[in-house]
């Protein structure tokens, strides 16, 4: 029985979601507000901290613009604009598979693989079936299994309390991800993008909260594991 865990976050680690998530952040905000926010402002407020949920993250930055927007009225229109209407041409067929062929095969001779992500099942499902129907994560822990999102620690915590005794590492790329592996006092490994928005301030912030290493991409965690 393996004992040691590799646990994923999910976006910015085994998706690019630049061209889906973020993009629908600023479709929002521009939808309601009729700015265009800058991926470089979106960061901004990740590095903040508390801001793991993107359609709470997108009602905020609508009210920092000066108009105000009930939390459901910002998720639905957000939906749309990465699912598409119907759910057809959505922004979430934009993502990218990070992980190179024959990676998590290879990790997953030495780890259990699994997933903690802030998304919920409905956005998980499409995003997995696509690019990793052969390969089974488990755990995945997403937003409908706990009740507080990071950077709460409660997913991890569920992953320690099935699997106890286990060495877990937590790999994710935001201040969020670093404080629930932090306060769960799991090993962490940071991602940062080269030439992302803010990538100096990531790198340093991901350190700062306990990254044992910040990488590129998940391609490079043989070299540091």
């Amino acid at each position: 029985m393996v004992n040691k865990l590799l646990i994923f976050d999910m976006d910015g680690v085994l998706v690019d979601v630049n061209s889906s998530y973020r993009e629908a952040i600023v479709r929002t905000v521009e939808y309601f507000t009729g700015h265009r926010v800058s991926h470089e402002s979106i960061q901004a407020y990740k590095n903040q901290g508390g801001w793991n949920d993107d359609w709470m993250l997108s009602q905020r930055m609508c009210a920092d613009l000066g108009v105000s927007v009930d939390l459901d009225t910002v998720t639905e229109r957000f939906n749309r604009f990465f699912f598409g209407e119907d759910g057809q041409d959505g922004l979430i067929k934009n993502e990218r598979w990070i992980a190179e062929p024959g990676l998590l095969e290879r990790l997953s001779e030495r780890y259990k693989l699994g997933i903690f992500t802030g998304r919920h099942d409905f956005e998980v499902a499409p995003t997995l079936e696509r690019f990793a129907a052969g390969f089974c994560f488990d755990p995945v822990i997403t937003a409908n299994c706990v009740k507080e999102l990071k950077p709460s620690p409660e997913g991890l915590l569920q992953i320690m309390a099935a699997h106890p005794g286990a060495e877990i590492w937590y790999v994710g790329d935001t201040v969020d991800d670093a404080l629930a592996a932090k306060a769960a006092k799991v090993r962490f490994i940071g991602i940062a993008e080269p030439g992302k928005p803010r990538y100096e301030e990531v790198c340093a912030l991901l350190k700062e909260h306990g990254a044992t290493a910040v990488l590129d991409d998940i391609n490079q965690l043989e070299r540091v594991l």
